[in-house]
């Protein structure tokens, strides 16, 4: 799927195989990166549909999803109501220290969680998953590290590319049990 030696999905189906957390970052992940503000100093950003929908598949499928995020809450809280993500942080200092407790929470191995990211912040929660995943826009010391790079770009069904393989390497299918949205 990618340029990238080693990077490619299909070089790790039995990581993929054994994921039980899909742990995503935000801004630059399940957006553009960019930050809208508007004339009396709103913000507002722009989450792309076919990303929710792979993020409702997976979570339809038993693997959960959490969101990690230096952003401030707003959007991006209203984003995971919608999509029934449950476990959302943000405002977050320390990426790391907060998927311990994500990990801890729900029993999870940190071997077995995966977490797609894009910028440096990202890098020490790399440290600890079993799975790191850069969108194809990523910085490159993200992507360097990552073991394997979407082929789009962030806020562009990067997010929905991973969960389709997370699910194919899983052998789920839940094209017969589409969820409804809340």
């Amino acid at each position: 799927m990618s340029t990238h030696a080693g990077k490619k999905p299909e070089q790790h189906i039995e990581r993929l195989s054994k994921i039980k957390l899909l742990s995503l970052d935000v801004d630059g992940v399940l957006t553009d990166g960019g930050i809208y503000y508007t004339d009396s100093g709103d913000s507002f950003r722009k989450f792309n549909a076919k990303d929710g929908m792979g993020i409702v598949h997976l979570q339809a499928v038993g693997i959960p999803v959490c969101l990690i995020s230096m952003g401030l809450p707003g959007a991006i809280d209203f984003r995971a109501k919608r999509l029934g993500i449950k476990h959302v942080y943000t405002d977050v200092a320390d990426k790391a220290g907060t998927m311990r407790e994500i990990a801890a929470e729900l029993g999870i191995s940190l071997a077995d969680i995966a977490h797609m990211g894009d910028d440096i912040n990202d890098l020490k929660l790399f440290d600890l998953v079993g799975l790191r995943i850069s969108v194809a826009d990523g910085m490159d010391e993200v992507k360097q590290a990552a073991d394997i790079i979407s082929t789009k770009v962030g806020g562009a069904g990067a997010v929905r590319e991973i969960t389709d393989i997370i699910r194919k390497a899983q052998g789920s299918n839940v094209s017969t049990a589409i969820p409804t949205f809340n």
